[in-house]
C-alpha cells in the first residue's frame, strides 16, 4: 500500500430528475390496515370454527 493520499473529485451538478409519468403510490392508513387485519383474523377463526365443526362426531 502507498502511503500517498489521492484527491478525490465531486461532480456537484448532478441531479436527481423524478419520471413524471409514474402516479404517487397512495399512502395506507392505520384505520384501514387494522381493518384488514380484522378481516384477515375473522377469516382464520370461521376456518378454523368449519375445521372442529367437520370434526365434531354427530351422532345423535
Amino acid at each position: 500500500m502507498s502511503d500517498e493520499k489521492d484527491t478525490i473529485e465531486v461532480d456537484d451538478d448532478f441531479v436527481i430528475e423524478e419520471p413524471e409519468d409514474v402516479p404517487p403510490v397512495p399512502v395506507e392508513t392505520a384505520k384501514a390496515n387494522l381493518s384488514k387485519r380484522r378481516t384477515i383474523d375473522n377469516l382464520l377463526e370461521e376456518r378454523r370454527l368449519q375445521r372442529q365443526l367437520a370434526d365434531y362426531d354427530f351422532d345423535f
